[in-house]
């Protein structure tokens, strides 16, 4: 039988993902990334001798016999990339009252920390532990990262929903609704500034418990050696099982021949045939653009039309002569006075310690990296002006030292180097529609619904990534790559991870 030949559009995690288990699969699998380097989103730049990490902040679901370290046993991870536990999700500093606290893995400290602080909320704290507790030993991931739901028999569902059981009432009622909701019930306005701001207040509650419960659980890790050695072992699994890469090469167009995937066409005019082809690229950006629109239904033009993306971030990076022994890795500011970035003001800024690993800095040095939302449109425009961009980065560097330095006094005369990354870096790096790091931001009730691999009317074309499964992280990314190749091949009739006809 001729090998069957598949093209993937993107060597972010999910492209990469994709390769791997097309090569597994039976498939001959060539990727084309656009870019000069592979990981997408999970990106990683040199500069001088500091490494600066703009990708993954931490990594879910790390439960000893989970199918997540099942995956990542076929992409080459296990044994190559070294997770850290996290003992502590974060700091948070509100600097409107002084107040500090940390979100720590113990649950009693954690609900002691609270009640301390916010006594008029008491009630509503034990039970929110109480519900965190219910979830710390569930494999959460496993359970919700089954086989593709398209692929799915009577029989293989209700294995998945006995395998969730733990997990269905947080998935209903108060749980599915935002978190921005859930904490207009709560008296303290700061406890309702920490919880919106544990990750984003649109998130569904349940989200929340999920995060908590994973860092009680001994489920969330950092990586020691940044984003590039989570994406570096996998992009060698993947040559390692005869896949081609081809970096510096933008896919202007997917092919197409009576309604099937035929290749794609390059940006430079050449053009590269395939049995099959899957995009682990921007969404907006494959179906409007790659593919100009022909293939979708009712509920794609929908989401394209009013489903929000995550904001895009700006990320100021400097390389410190300074030590931070023993702080948390993770801080999160509220300021006294708002940060004015273009139009808008910062109230809330992030602040990432890479000082639990000497990978990212000489001995002795460090790398601070200060994060907040910004306006994708701002920053575009400023671009078509290369010097009033970068005047505009370095002002934005100068203001944001200059409010650490209140926390960290001296801290700007240990600065060695300063770097400035921009939605527009993001979009540069990854070519993701307005700049998103995540995807997108869909209505909390959309958090748990999956999405068709498959385009409407279109045959032998699959996509995979962050656009393909709302809430997209680095895991259900590498899980879209796996279930858009499982899907291909039970379309081809090969079995593939267990599932053919």
């Amino acid at each position: 039988m001729t090998e069957r030949t598949v093209i993937i559009i993107g060597a972010g995690l999910a492209g990469l993902s994709a390769g791997c288990y097309a090569q597994l699969g039976g498939y001959r699998a060539r990727i084309f990334e656009h870019h000069t380097a592979p990981g997408g989103v999970a990106a990683c730049w040199r500069r001088g001798d500091y490494l600066i990490d703009g990708g993954i902040h931490f990594m879910m679901g790390n439960k000893p016999g989970s199918s997540v370290l099942e995956m990542y046993k076929d992409l080459g991870v296990a044994g190559a990339t070294k997770l850290l536990p996290m003992d502590t999700y974060g700091r948070f500093v509100d600097e409107t009252t002084g107040r500090e606290l940390v979100v720590t893995k113990d649950l009693d400290r954690l609900e002691a920390d609270l009640s301390a602080r916010f006594p008029s909320d008491a009630k509503a704290i034990a039970a929110l532990v109480s519900d965190v507790r219910r979830l710390t030993d569930i494999d959460m991931l496993s359970s919700s990262m089954s086989e593709p739901p398209e692929l799915m028999g009577p029989w293989e569902q209700l294995k998945m929903m006995w395998g969730m059981r733990g997990l269905l009432r947080y998935f209903s009622g108060k749980y599915k609704r935002p978190v921005s909701e859930y904490t207009k019930g709560l008296s303290d306005p700061d406890l309702r500034y920490l919880l919106d701001n544990l990750f984003l207040p649109e998130v569904p509650l349940w989200f929340i418990l999920m995060l908590l419960g994973m860092l009680a659980g001994g489920q969330m890790a950092l990586l020691e050696g940044g984003s590039e050695s989570l994406v570096r072992p996998i992009e060698r699994r993947f040559t390692s099982l005869g896949g081609e890469v081809t970096y510096g090469a933008r896919v202007e167009r997917v092919l197409v021949e009576s309604d099937n995937a035929t290749g794609v066409r390059l940006v430079d005019g050449t053009e590269h045939r395939a049995d099959r082809v899957i995009s682990a690229a921007d969404g907006r950006g494959t179906i409007y653009g790659m593919l100009g629109g022909r293939y979708v239904d009712r509920a794609i033009e929908g989401r394209y039309r009013s489903w929000r993306t995550i904001p895009p971030l700006l990320m100021a990076s400097f390389g410190v002569a300074r030590e931070f022994k023993g702080e948390t890795s993770i801080t999160m500011y509220r300021m006294r006075e708002p940060l004015a970035v273009g139009e808008g003001k910062v109230k809330t800024m992030s602040v990432r310690l890479f000082n639990y690993s000497g990978a990212f800095a000489p001995p002795g040095r460090t790398v601070v990296q200060a994060m907040f939302d910004t306006d994708w449109d701002h920053w575009r425009k400023l671009r078509e002006d290369k010097a009033a961009y970068d005047l505009a980065k370095d002002k934005v560097a100068s203001d944001i030292l200059s409010r650490l330095e209140a926390h960290y006094p001296g801290l700007a005369g240990q600065v060695e180097l300063t770097d400035v990354a921009t939605p527009h870096t993001m979009w540069r790096y990854t070519l993701n529609d307005r700049g998103a790091y995540m995807g997108w931001l869909p209505p909390a009730e959309e958090m748990t619904r999956s999405m068709p691999r498959a385009l409407p009317g279109l045959r032998g074309f699959y996509m995979a990534g962050q656009w393909s499964t709302p809430g997209g992280s680095a895991l259900t990314s590498m899980y879209s790559g796996r279930q858009a190749v499982q899907v291909m091949a039970y379309d081809d009739g090969l079995p593939a991870m267990g599932i053919g006809k």
